[in-house]
């Protein structure tokens, strides 16, 4: 059909909506630029959309040495060989399932995974790039070869003009990406927010698939649509479709059944049907009428998102073995959880011991309620994990670090011990899982000033310094909070006539020596619910272990 067809399933393409009047772009200002692209200027010619991509694209700022056409036409034999392309394997940081093929024709759809494995191969510092196999799917369509959009895609990854953000090519900066959308929603789509809370355990989870629904779920003629405004004006515009996306699933959906069994599949589903219900048009007016934070603020956001992940230390993705199959049924039994509820606590524990088993190490219905027998028991493994039920039918408990034989280092007196990976949670009647630990008892502290260190995490300097605190949500606040380092190991602590665990957002558990009894101390810094009644009664305790 022209030149910059050869890659494109003419039979899948709305080319009834594509109009053969010839069009030229010349004008270079950005603020004419932003307004041509908003309204789709360019939509309507296919030439002419190819023309501009290629001069949007060649306008990137890149590094000096940036791979071109000629780099891929060199490489491509040797990287593919004699191989089909259907059955070339993808590098680690794509998701193999999400190869989107839009409207390309069979070797288009081969093209997309040579592309690939090349740019795999000049980019080797690429660690997590889910958004990579659509935007060359994408690109393609407006390509003259596979040298050239591989040309293009290279000059995208290459950009260093560091206020200009395009995709994330780290884990790191997709998950802080996932936490910052967090943040937006939370401001602007109040509605919706409160839907995925309602149904989500994990929202965050859910808000992880915002990339997916732009690059793998959206239709082709929507993508190209964000696609041609992304391109002049950056990642913002990625939120704001995003956010869009989110307010029409709220209003069409709001009221209706889920139709699956998950909030993540129903959206995916009405991002791919989008069709249906909302056309191009309509989400870009819809994305672009959101008085979004400025550009600056979003990136100062980002930042202290990214600086909390690194001080979690996570910065990389791990490959966590199904929960489901971590707890196995038959050979589990507790009298206070389920298997189902064990898995979710299992989800939830570090990487490097999500694969063991558990190992049940003490109960009080066994080994009675004996705090020396408690500690003889649970002594000489790490970590271990603390269940509590009450007289009550209330459920929660500890994820808990450290040896408790640390316990001694104090001597006779009430010593504290762990790592910042302790956290504390509630199963029953809600579940609940407070990731910031730390102790919140101030009269066990031995001078004033630690006093205040220990009783006011919420009082620390944002980890970025420069994002003003009412800008953050309270759906994550708590992350962009440091603590001071008197009270970086205070998570865990035990003598011979307590022990006292402490939990996120102000939370902490004590326990009598006798194990029948117990309290809570509860802060109110973020409006969360306690762990379980101030004062309880224990019907059950257990201890369980990690068996490999």
């Amino acid at each position: 059909m022209d030149e910059y067809g050869r890659f494109v399933d003419w039979d899948k393409m709305d080319v009834s909506a594509q109009s053969q009047d010839t069009k030229e772009l010349s004008c270079t200002e950005f603020q004419e630029l932003k307004q041509l692209a908003r309204q789709g200027y360019w939509a309507k010619n296919h030439s002419l959309r190819a023309k501009v991509y290629h001069k949007l694209i060649s306008n990137i700022p890149c590094r000096t040495v940036t791979p071109d056409a000629n780099v891929y036409r060199d490489i491509v034999v040797k990287i593919v060989g004699k191989r089909s392309s259907s059955s070339l394997p993808l590098p680690e940081f794509v998701d193999n399932s999400l190869v989107p093929t839009y409207c390309l024709n069979a070797e288009g759809i081969g093209a997309v995974r040579k592309i690939i494995l090349c740019v795999a191969n000049q980019f080797p510092d690429i660690s997590f790039c889910p958004a990579l196999p659509a935007v060359i799917a994408l690109l393609l369509h407006y390509s003259k070869d596979e040298a050239e959009c591989f040309e293009q895609v290279c000059r995208i990854l290459a950009c260093n003009d560091p206020s200009k953000r395009l995709i994330d090519q780290t884990f790191l900066a997709f998950e802080s990406s996932c936490m910052t959308f967090g943040d937006l929603v939370n401001k602007y789509c109040q509605a919706a927010h409160k839907l995925m809370v309602a149904v989500s355990e994990d929202v965050l989870e859910v808000y992880s698939d915002w990339q997916r629904w732009l690059f793998g779920e959206l239709p082709m003629a929507y993508v190209a649509r964000v696609f041609d405004v992304f391109l002049v004006e950056g990642y913002k515009v990625l939120y704001r479709v995003a956010l869009a996306l989110l307010k029409f699933f709220h209003k069409v959906r709001a009221g209706q059944p889920m139709e699956s069994d998950s909030i993540q599949q129903d959206i995916r589903a009405f991002v791919r049907d989008i069709a249906k219900s909302v056309s191009p048009e309509r989400l870009l007016e819809k994305a672009f009428a959101i008085r979004l934070f400025s550009r600056k603020e979003i990136q100062l956001l980002q930042m202290a998102n990214e600086k909390a992940l690194q001080q979690k230390g996570i910065t990389v993705k791990h490959k966590r073995q199904n929960v489901h199959l971590a707890v196995h049924a038959e050979n589990f039994k507790s009298e206070i959880v389920s298997v189902k509820e064990m898995r979710d606590i299992w989800s939830w524990i570090p990487e490097r011991f999500a694969l063991c088993q558990p190992l049940l190490l003490f109960t009080t219905l066994e080994h009675g309620c004996s705090l020396s027998r408690f500690y003889s028991h649970s002594e000489g493994h790490e970590p271990t994990l603390l269940l509590i039920k009450t007289t009550a039918k209330e459920v929660c408990g500890a994820y808990l670090s450290t040896d408790w034989g640390e316990r001694r280092r104090g001597g006779n007196k009430l010593s504290f011990f762990g790592t910042g990976e302790c956290f504390v949670f509630r199963l029953q009647p809600e579940v609940e899982r407070y990731e910031w630990v730390i102790i919140k008892h101030p009269e066990l502290a031995t001078t004033g000033s630690e006093t205040e260190n220990h009783s006011s995490p919420a009082a620390s300097s944002l980890s970025s310094g420069s994002v003003p605190p009412e800008r953050l949500s309270p759906f994550l606040s708590a992350r962009h909070f440091h603590l001071p380092s008197k009270t970086a190991s205070m998570f865990m602590a035990g003598s011979s006539e307590c022990v006292i665990v402490g939990g996120g957002d102000g939370q902490a558990l004590y326990l009598d020596a006798d194990l029948n009894h117990g309290r809570t101390s509860h802060c109110n810094t973020f409006n969360n619910q306690p762990l379980c009644s101030e004062s309880f009664q224990i019907s059950v305790l257990e201890v369980w272990g990690f068996r490999d």
